[in-house]
């Protein structure tokens, strides 16, 4: 093999000026025969250079390992190899922000835009006019960047990752930019990711256009890196995002369901029951989903601010404005008067939508959906949305009083349980401000309607109280954060903990779990290694170093800490949810019977759990999904 292989030229190889490109190397090589041995490519690398490399390489699905040692270049690895060619041959010429950008100095706007304009860009660029971002600045601003997963450096280069590329189209929206320039703005990522779409819908025969624009609108707000470690690749997250732009009102009646969708398409049924949970249900992405139920298990999605959703926020709210309006008219004229009511306000807003812009035989389920979205409206609009001037106030002022003034007090009006339960809980607090439970209570009931910034400070107010609670109330900061989808800061209320208690080994486990969210997985695992070895004897350590392991695919080893989990702590109040993860770890081995074993085993444990009735449910509807899946399979 070694006899005919094309080898890089000199100047590659042994380049006058600077060090050897490994990446151009490798790629060269690849490009330039059919495939590479092992051996082959290191007779001009040495071994070590060549695995870190290789795994690099490998992991940005540049290059493949299609056969045993047979390593191929890409499609993407082709564009790459053009790429850094390129730079070999011709100074950089960088793309700057435009003057509307410059003219705010919002720095992490103007990095976002650079990383993504750029193949790459380097700290000097940064420094160099028209930026001239000042270094302690620039410091600051690209850390953050890098925390939070929007830009990576490599080899002193920095470049943008899948959560950047929909950061930085959020981030469009806060500038003056005409709508042209924001489609081509979209266009340019869009194009990133044509070839790879191209072949996704030739390979499974989508021809309708309305379902593939959903698609590319679907996946350009839905970044793969935030579920990368629960699949196996992206194909797999592809799959997930057709299935929720296949089943849209707009395809009424047509629908497929998840089982014969998991057939159809090659994926495995309780992977795809489980992204869309994550996905619909826990909101893990900024994108709100909403889900209208047809019969027993029939569902179809649609999301926040696509066509469907504007056109029906526009109709509901020009309903709620008018009846508002006339309830205020005749308030006063009992000769005439107008009768306010939530049914007659969705009976008037269906027949307003059923037909031009949902198909009639929807029309019962948008009648049990049209409460909850009500809810949603007059939560955005009380809480996030800013007050800009006078017509903003009033548009609050209306949904307001549409709040105070309908008769019907159906369980879907979450703003009124939600007023009355903080009133009553602010009560209970002012006749006995030192009982730390109902201030726990206030958190929870805030936690339950989403009211984060709010959350924060109470918490706050609960440490001038209670000094002595300091770790377990800032842990729960750091919890709020993290679901703000503010991890660093959260990481960062940690690792100050962990200064001021370092004897605390549970902080420590809080940790590793962090850096699993971040996707860290050898920091992770480093910290449970330690724990685990100057702790043997905590049953909760193994457990979460087996969560982890089982996070990252580690199965074998996953079931080795949790049976050790179990021989420590037979009995523990979380034993059952180790059951539960044994068991899924063992389906995902395919050895269905130790699985349904342990599945089984964890869910009659549950029964003797009787707090956190919460979590336990979550444990339990996780069990079936395995257990289903395991009874389809067999």
């Amino acid at each position: 093999m070694d006899a005919i292989i094309n080898y890089p030229p000199k100047e590659l190889l042994k380049p006058t000026f600077g060090r050897r490109n490994f990446e151009l190397i490798i790629l060269w090589m690849l490009y330039n025969n059919n495939f590479c041995t092992w051996a082959s490519l290191q007779s001009k690398i040495s071994k070590s250079t060549l695995q870190v490399y290789l795994k690099k390489l490998m992991k940005k699905r540049f290059i493949n390992k299609t056969a045993y040692n047979e390593y191929r270049i890409t499609p993407e690895g082709k564009d790459k190899y053009y790429e850094l060619s390129m730079f070999k041959r011709e100074k950089r010429r960088l793309n700057y922000p435009p003057k509307v950008i410059l003219r705010k100095r919002n720095y992490d706007h103007w990095i976002l835009w650079m990383v993504f304009n750029n193949n790459y860009c380097k700290w000097a660029d940064f420094l160099e006019e028209p930026l001239s971002i000042n270094q302690s600045s620039l410091s600051i601003n690209m850390n953050s960047l890098i925390t939070d997963g929007f830009i990576i450096k490599e080899e002193k280069k920095y470049t943008i990752t899948q959560p950047g590329k929909a950061e930085y189209s959020s981030m469009l929206k806060y500038y003056d930019l005409d709508r042209q320039t924001i489609l081509e703005e979209e266009s340019k990522r869009i194009k990133e990711i044509t070839k790879k779409t191209i072949s996704f819908f030739e390979l499974y025969q989508l021809k309708e256009k309305d379902i593939k624009y959903r698609y590319l609108n679907n996946i350009l707000k839905l970044p793969y890196e935030e579920v990368e470690s629960t699949l196996e690749n992206e194909e797999e997250f592809n799959k997930v995002v057709l299935f929720l732009s296949i089943n849209h009102p707009d395809e009424f009646p047509h629908y497929i369901s998840p089982r014969e969708f998991s057939q159809k398409y090659g994926i495995k049924q309780v992977k795809l029951d489980f992204l869309i949970l994550r996905i619909v249900e826990e909101n893990i992405y900024p994108i709100k989903f909403f889900k209208l139920k047809i019969g027993k298990d029939k569902y179809y999605y649609f999301h926040v601010n696509e066509r469907l959703e504007r056109m029906l926020n526009a109709i509901v709210e020009d309903h709620i404005t008018k009846f508002t309006y006339l309830y205020n008219l005749y308030e006063e004229t009992p000769k005439e008067s107008i009768s306010l009511s939530l049914e007659l306000i969705i009976n008037e807003i269906l027949d307003d939508i059923c037909g031009p812009l949902f198909n009639i035989g929807l029309k019962e389920s948008l009648k049990t959906f049209l409460p909850e979205y009500i809810d949603y409206l007059a939560y955005k609009i009380e809480e996030e949305k800013k007050l800009i001037d006078v017509y903003d106030k009033l548009e609050i002022l209306i949904w307001e009083n549409m709040l105070d003034v309908l008769q019907s007090k159906t369980s879907g009006i979450l703003d009124n349980q939600f007023k009355e339960e903080l009133k009553e809980i602010n009560k209970s607090i002012k006749l006995n401000p030192k009982d730390i439970d109902l201030h726990n209570s206030k958190v929870r009931i805030l936690m339950y309607y989403d009211q984060y910034p709010k959350v924060l400070n109470v918490l706050d107010d609960i440490l001038e109280i209670f000094p002595e609670n300091e770790k377990d109330i800032k842990m729960k900061k750091a919890s709020v954060l993290k679901k703000m989808r503010k991890a660093k800061e959260g990481l960062k209320i940690i690792n100050d903990l962990i200064k001021k208690y370092p004897e605390d080994n549970d902080l420590l486990n809080y940790k590793a779990y962090w850096f699993q969210y971040l996707n860290k997985k050898e920091e992770a695992f480093e910290i449970m290694e330690k724990l685990t070895k100057i702790k043997p004897e905590r049953a909760i350590y193994h457990d979460t170093y087996g969560e982890i392991l089982m996070n990252f695919g580690y199965y074998d080893n996953a079931i080795k800490e949790f049976s050790r989990a179990i021989e420590i702590e037979s009995e523990g109040k979380f034993i059952y949810q180790t059951y539960i993860k044994s068991g899924i770890c063992y389906k995902e081995l395919e050895n269905y019977d130790l699985a349904v074993e342990n599945l089984n085993k964890g869910k009659e444990l549950s029964n003797e759990v009787s707090n956190d009735m919460d979590t336990k449910q979550k444990w339990l509807s996780v069990a079936n999904l395995f257990l289903n899946e395991i009874e389809y399979e067999r």
